[in-house]
C-alpha cells in the first residue's frame, strides 16, 4: 500500500518514535497487511511534512523491530505483527541452543568459582592469549568436538565469543575498503563486521555442500579479494561440506594465494561425520574460529581462534586494538565446565534435545524442508523464492512466530534463496510444535495467481 499516509499520534515523543507507533497501530488493526509495500522514505516525508532523515530513521527501527522488512531497490514492506492479545511471539529466530543443560548447572559452576583459590587473580589483566587454563580448556574442547588433534595451548587465542574471534581475524588480514570473500548466504553477524569495518564483502556461488571451489575462485579473480570467510557447517542452510570438499578449498586458495577464516562454531553438531577442519589441511592460511554459543550457551562469550603462525603476532595486536585482552572471569566458567567434563554432558543434553527437535521438524514440514547430513541441526532451511519466503515470514509473525528475515543471510546481490528456522529458541518441544505448526499453516496458504508458498 504505497499510499499509506499515517496520523501521527500526538504526544512529546520524537518524531520518528511516533511515526513507528502509527506503523504498529495500523498493523496491529489491520489497516496495513503483511506483504504490503510502504511509500518511498522521500514520498513520505513529503506528505507528512517531516525531514526525510525522520523516516529514514523510524524505517530503520521499525526494521530492526521485526514490523518490516527493506530491500534495495524494491523499497520497504510489512512484516507483519504478533496476533492481538498473544503475550509474545515463539522464536524461530534466534540461533541459540536450548538453554536448559547450562542452567541447571550455572549455580553450581559459580559456587564452585567463589571457592577457588586464585579467584582474585582472574581481575587482573589475562596473559596476550588469555589465561593458560583457558587456553588449556579451549584446546581441549576443539580436539573433541572439531576434529582438530593436538592442538597446542599456546596457538589458542581466548575471545569474547566467536564474533570477536571473526572480527580480530580478519583484522590482522584486511584493510578498511578490502574485499573478503563470503557464501551468497552466510551468518548476518559477517555483515554487520563487514559494514562496520567497511570490508567489501563478495559473494560466491554455493552448491549441495556450501561454498564452492570454482566460486571461491571466481569471486577471488573478480575481486582481487585476498582473504575469504568460510563456513564448513554453513549458516543459515545447515550445509556440510564434506572432506573432498574441504580439501578442494584449501587447495583452491593455495593456489591463488588466499587467507581463509574458517568460522566452525557449529563442529560440535558435525563432530561424527569425522570431516577435518580446513585448518587442518591448510594451517598456514586460515584462521579458524570456534566457540561455545551454539553448544553450551551465547551468555558464556567464550570464543577460540587459531591464527596461522604468519598471523598469531597480528592477530593478538587485533585483539588488543578492539578489546586490549583476552576475556578473564567469563571465561572461567566455561574452563571449568570443560575441564571437569561438565561441557561435555551438557552438549549431549543439548544434542539430544536438538535431535528430538530436527526430528519433530522434520514430521511437520516433510519435503519443504532441505536435507541436512546432521541428525541433530540447531536451523534447518525451507527454500522457496524471495516473495514466497517474506509473505511466509509475514503471515508466521502474524500468527506470533517469528522468522529470520529472508534477507537477513543474504548477501546484497545474492538472491534470496528460502527461509531459515531455528529450532533452539522455543522453550521445551510443545512449544516448538505450536511454532511449526503455524509455519505449516502458512506454508499451505496459497499465493496470489493460487500457487502455494512452496
Amino acid at each position: 500500500m504505497a499510499t499509506w499516509t499515517p496520523t501521527l499520534p500526538g504526544g512529546d515523543g520524537p518524531l520518528y518514535e511516533r511515526l513507528i507507533g502509527a506503523l504498529d497501530g495500523d498493523i496491529r488493526k489491520g489497516a496495513l497487511e503483511a506483504g504490503e509495500r510502504l511509500p518511498p522514505q522521500r514520498e513520505l516525508a513529503f506528505r507528512l511534512g517531516v525531514s526525510i532523515g525522520t523516516v529514514t530513521r523510524a524505517y530503520a527501527e521499525a526494521e530492526r523491530r521485526g514490523l518490516i522488512t527493506g530491500h534495495v531497490g524494491r523499497g520497504s514492506f510489512v512484516a507483519g505483527h504478533a496476533a492481538p492479545g498473544e503475550s509474545g511471539t515463539i522464536d524461530l529466530a534466534r540461533n541459540l541452543p536450548p538453554l536448559a543443560p547450562a542452567g541447571r548447572r550455572l549455580a553450581g559452576a559459580l559456587a564452585a568459582m567463589a571457592r577457588g583459590a586464585n579467584l582474585a587473580g582472574l581481575l587482573d589483566y589475562p596473559p596476550p592469549g588469555g589465561f593458560a587454563d583457558q587456553r588449556q580448556a579451549g584446546a581441549t574442547w576443539l580436539s573433541r568436538v572439531a576434529n582438530l588433534e593436538h592442538l597446542n595451548p599456546e596457538r589458542i587465542i581466548c575471545c569474547a565469543g566467536a564474533q570477536q574471534g571473526t572480527a580480530i581475524a580478519l583484522a590482522a588480514l584486511c584493510r578498511p575498503g578490502d574485499a573478503v570473500i563470503a557464501e551468497e548466504a552466510s551468518f548476518s553477524g559477517i555483515k554487520t563486521l563487514a559494514n562496520h569495518m567497511n570490508y567489501r564483502l563478495i559473494p560466491a556461488e554455493m552448491d549441495g555442500e556450501g561454498l564452492t571451489p570454482d566460486g571461491l575462485a571466481r569471486a577471488a579473480r573478480a575481486s582481487g579479494a585476498r582473504a575469504a570467510y568460510v563456513l564448513p557447517v554453513q549458516n543459515p542452510t545447515a550445509r556440510v561440506m564434506g572432506a573432498q570438499r574441504r580439501r578442494d578449498l584449501a587447495e583452491t586458495a593455495r593456489k591463488l594465494d588466499l587467507m581463509l577464516v574458517e568460522d566452525d562454531l557449529y563442529a560440535a553438531y558435525a563432530t561424527q561425520l569425522g570431516h577435518p577442519p580446513i585448518a587442518a589441511l591448510a594451517p598456514e592460511r586460515t584462521a579458524y574460529v570456534g566457540g561455545l554459543s551454539k553448544s553450551l550457551a551465547p551468555g558464556l562469550r567464550v570464543g577460540y581462534v587459531i591464527a596461522p603462525p604468519s598471523l598469531h603476532e597480528a592477530t593478538l595486536d587485533a585483539l588488543r586494538a578492539i578489546a586490549f585482552s583476552a576475556p578473564g572471569l567469563n571465561g572461567m566458567v566455561a574452563a571449568q565446565w570443560i575441564a571437569g567434563g561438565e561441557a561435555f554432558a551438557i552438549f549431549d543434553e543439548v544434542r539430544a534435545e536438538v535431535a528430538a527437535r530436527t526430528a519433530l521438524a522434520r514430521r511437520m514440514l516433510g519435503p519443504a524442508l532441505e536435507a541436512t547430513p546432521l541428525a541433530a541441526s540447531p536451523h534447518l532451511w525451507l527454500p522457496m523464492e524471495e516473495l514466497a519466503a517474506e509473505r511466509l515470514a509475514g503471515q508466521a509473525l502474524r500468527a506470533g512466530v517469528e522468522l529470520t528475515s529472508p534477507r537477513t543471510p543474504t548477501l546484497e546481490g545474492a538472491p534470496v534463496r528460502g527461509l531459515r528456522l531455528c529450532l533452539g529458541g522455543p522453550h521445551d518441544l510443545s512449544q516448538l510444535e505450536l511454532g511449526l505448526a503455524a509455519v505449516q499453516a502458512a506454508l499451505a496458504v496459497p499465493a496470489a495467481g493460487g500457487r502455494h508458498a512452496v
